[in-house]
């Protein structure tokens, strides 16, 4: 396994920490997510994203949606049913299960749904006006010129 030493990295940036510690955990193997359930993560527009989750079998009552502090979190949790004939093979898993995302900075949740077993949250990032960029005009250097008369008027 190759390792990746990021410190030269944090020496020429400003403001990326929170980047480079999921770097790093990735690259150690730190919140390796499990393979369940699977999901895709889809650029729906330029400032729109939509997650979708299999979680074929589970209602909406099964699943929990919960953001926390730049955090998505989809849990679900099926109540154990009553059943009247049994299960030769069960290929559909019906386990419990929780899938985290990492959301950016000013990423919010707009609205889910489920539908043919899948469950669709749709994301938007709406980024702040005093966050966006702006253009700085460049002055010539030199001093506005002082009217001395205006001055005389301040004074008197």
């Amino acid at each position: 396994m190759r390792t990746y030493d990021l410190t030269p990295l944090y020496r020429s940036t400003v403001g990326f920490d929170r980047l480079f510690s999921l770097l790093d955990g990735a690259a150690n193997g730190e919140n390796a997510s499990p393979g369940y359930p699977p999901y895709n993560i889809e650029r729906t527009d330029e400032n729109a994203y939509r997650i979708t989750v299999a979680v074929a079998g589970f209602g909406e009552q099964d699943l929990t949606i919960e953001v926390k502090e730049n955090a998505l979190t989809v849990r679900g949790e099926k109540a154990a049913e009553d059943r009247k004939s049994e299960v030769l093979h069960q290929g559909i898993a019906g386990r419990a299960f929780e899938r985290r995302f990492q959301l950016a900075d000013h990423v919010q949740v707009t609205g889910a749904s489920l539908e043919h077993g899948l469950l669709h949250v749709e994301l938007v990032r709406e980024v702040p006006e005093a966050k966006k960029p702006r253009v700085i005009p460049i002055g010539s250097g030199a001093k506005p010129a002082i009217d001395a008369q205006a001055v005389e008027k301040q004074a008197a």
